[in-house]
């Protein structure tokens, strides 16, 4: 049956309605799911199965029987692992129907329906007893309810739920016990992605500096996790300030608790700085004897990095402290982990913690509405100074005192600029409240609340009285709109300036006149995995989670391109970087769809990768001199000799399109 859905379309601002399957939902979770990064995870499988094998054996050398509960089976890989070491029966708890019925037909595909229950509900929902889900107790609990905070999944309450009332008391557990290790660190780069900096401009009359307000620069930030491919973030991108510190230690065979919950650790700074970043990690031991384990241990923090598994479905994570804290070598410290049945976050202390009444803080909420609008990339943009310089630049060979400005773009500073720079009248449209609440504070933090005339509509709907009855003599914009999930999503500023040029005087210009479309055909070492079929996992044959998925991406996934930050991923070049598209925002949008065909010469077809250049990209303009072309344009460097993307100071995603398997 088709249904039909309304869809925002981000690049032309308008609400288009769509025929759909009634289950492109499903289609859609399946598609962007980390099932197949898990399948291809060898580190992880080798060490589930080892766990497992010794779990069914210390069960069966007490002469009991291996029943097995397999919370969130995904697959059933672990259930199929249980019964092949020895375990009697097992039932395996998977609430996503989609995934309980490919459950259902892979463990009969591999011959284990016989000892083997599918159990579509959440854990919380099974029943236990004669007329239940499952006739007794469990005496082994085996699962994988974690995510790369651990906890963020929902794994205490489901343990909390399942040693009330599914297992035996004292039931081996696989993982037996889980880890958590955090390191202090300073770091400029990181920090600028979740506070507000001080951005300085340089004008005809001095420096000006524009300052936060008070409560921006003091709100904690955002409340999720920061989660990152830490190992490739360069050692001279952070100083360490710390040891790495077990923080806390959960042990998933004994009744746990989601309450929340802190823990202290006592250190001494290795060196004196700032305290802004703790960097976060966890290890699972599938043994009680911590023999058997799966870390996320970072490149400096294993104990064999030559042999690490790259996963992308744990990673590392980065917590911003509330504030900075300066810091002295030698000096003992208290750094405090918090957590209730969801999140982790840090706090820093200078006593002890059983000294301390404001140890047991509340988990950092943004109260500022800057951390609602601007992402952490996005922080690291505006907070680039070397970027603003280059704005200014650009802004002072068009703008005269006598402009009129129009600012175009989602919680942009451009207007600012432009005031600064001397222009006589600048109107900015914010077209949501949350971003005309924002400016509204920094524009009054830096007594330009009488200067800037902010219109809070959508500019396709400004009027002449919104202008004052004045024509724009300069269109700008960044540009940046927080609907823009793919870079090419924010060309429609080129619809804006469209829709508004009524309002546009003689020979107006427009900021940035044109944008280009680039992309390049590379090889990556290990994202690839994301999407490569697995065949065969430990010996079990999973062709039929392979064929969901396919057919999942098959269904819009595959024609679709995936935002990335490509810095996290190393890869190698398959051709030289090639221009695809001009886009000439001096001329409205043209009534013909704009395309291009061409070919380019590669060794070998892997990923191709585009990237949109951001920021006023490819800034043409003719001048007395000639033709000068100053550009904000961050088009993503690749390092040849060791595959890594440059790490630029915002870390905005690129877009990559993934060939389908054996194209």
């Amino acid at each position: 049956m088709k249904i039909f859905c309304s869809r925002a379309n981000p690049t032309t601002g308008s609400v288009e309605w769509l025929e759909e399957d009634e289950h492109y939902d499903y289609h859609q979770e399946i598609a962007r799911s980390s099932y197949a990064d898990m399948l291809h995870d060898k580190d992880r499988n080798v060490k589930y199965y080892q766990g497992i094998r010794a779990a069914v054996s210390r069960v069966k050398d007490r002469g009991q029987k291996a029943l097995v509960l397999d919370i969130g089976t995904g697959t059933g890989l672990l259930s199929m692992m249980a019964v092949t070491a020895g375990a009697d029966f097992c039932y395996a708890i998977e609430v996503f129907k989609p995934m309980a019925d490919a459950a259902v037909k892979i463990v009969e595909k591999n011959g284990f329906s016989d000892k083997i229950k599918v159990i579509n509900k959440h854990s919380t929902e099974v029943t236990v007893g004669p007329e239940g889900d499952m006739p007794c107790r469990a005496n082994i609990l085996v699962t994988e309810l974690f995510d790369t905070e651990l906890i963020g999944e929902g794994a205490l309450p489901s343990y909390e739920h399942a040693h009330r009332h599914l297992v035996e008391e004292n039931c081996e557990a696989v993982p037996h016990r889980a880890t958590v290790y955090a390191q202090l660190v300073e770091s400029g780069r990181m920090w600028s992605w979740n506070k507000l900096f001080p951005i300085h401009v340089q004008t005809s009359l001095g420096e000006q500096v524009i300052v936060p307000p008070v409560d921006v620069e003091s709100c904690p930030g955002a409340p999720s996790v920061c989660d990152i491919q830490l190992n490739q973030v360069s050692p001279a991108d952070f100083t360490v300030l710390s040891d790495v510190l077990p923080m806390f230690s959960i042990d998933f065979s004994k009744q746990v608790s989601s309450s929340a919950a802190c823990h202290s650790r006592r250190f001494e700074p290795l060196t004196s700085g700032r305290a802004q970043v703790v960097l976060s990690w966890w290890d699972i031991e599938m043994d009680p004897e911590g023999k058997i384990k799966c870390t996320m241990a970072p490149f400096w923090a294993h104990s064999d990095p030559e042999e690490m598994q790259w996963r992308d479905h744990w990673m590392q994570c980065v917590y911003f402290l509330p504030q900075e804290e300066p810091v002295v070598q030698g000096s003992a410290l208290y750094l405090v982990a918090h957590h209730d049945d969801y999140c982790v976050w840090y706090s820093l202390q200078r006593t002890s913690p059983e000294k301390n009444e404001r140890v047991r803080q509340m988990r950092p909420v943004c109260d500022c509405q800057a951390h609602l609008l601007w992402n952490r990339p996005r922080f690291g943009e505006i907070n680039d100074q070397d970027r603003t310089d280059r704005y200014v630049q650009a802004l002072r060979t068009v703008l005269k005192p006598d402009s009129v400005c129009l600012c175009v773009s989602d919680g942009s500073l451009l207007s600012v600029l432009a005031h600064h720079l001397g222009v006589e009248q600048v109107f900015t449209v914010e077209s949501s409240a949350a971003s005309h609440k924002l400016l509204r504070k920094i524009f009054k933090a830096n007594h330009l609340e009488d200067k800037i005339n902010i219109i809070e509509k959508r500019p396709e709907l400004l009027t002449n009285e919104d202008l004052q009855g004045r024509k724009v003599s300069l269109l700008l914009g960044e540009p940046f709109f927080t609907t823009s999930l793919l870079p090419w999503h924010n060309l429609y500023f080129w619809y804006v300036r469209t829709a508004v040029d009524q309002h546009l005087g003689p020979g107006a210009m427009v900021m940035p006149q044109a944008a280009s479309l680039h992309a390049v055909v590379v090889e990556f070492r290990d994202l690839w995995r994301i999407r490569s079929p697995c065949g065969d996992c430990e010996g079990f044959d999973v062709h039929i989670m392979d064929d969901m998925i396919k057919r999942a991406l098959d269904f819009r996934e595959s024609r679709e391109a995936e935002p990335h930050p490509l810095w996290e991923y190393p890869c190698r070049s398959l051709s030289e970087p090639w221009q695809i598209l001009t886009f000439d925002f001096q001329q409205p949008v043209p009534l013909q769809p704009l395309c291009a065909e061409g070919t380019v010469e590669l060794r070998r077809v892997a990923l191709r990768v585009w990237w949109f250049p951001r920021s006023c990209v490819c800034h043409w303009w003719r001048s007395q001199e000639g033709l000068c072309s100053p550009s904000t344009a961050e088009a993503p460097l690749l390092d040849h000799s060791s595959g890594r993307w440059e790490l630029t100071s915002c870390g905005h995603r690129c877009t990559i399109f993934l060939n389908p398997p054996g194209s």
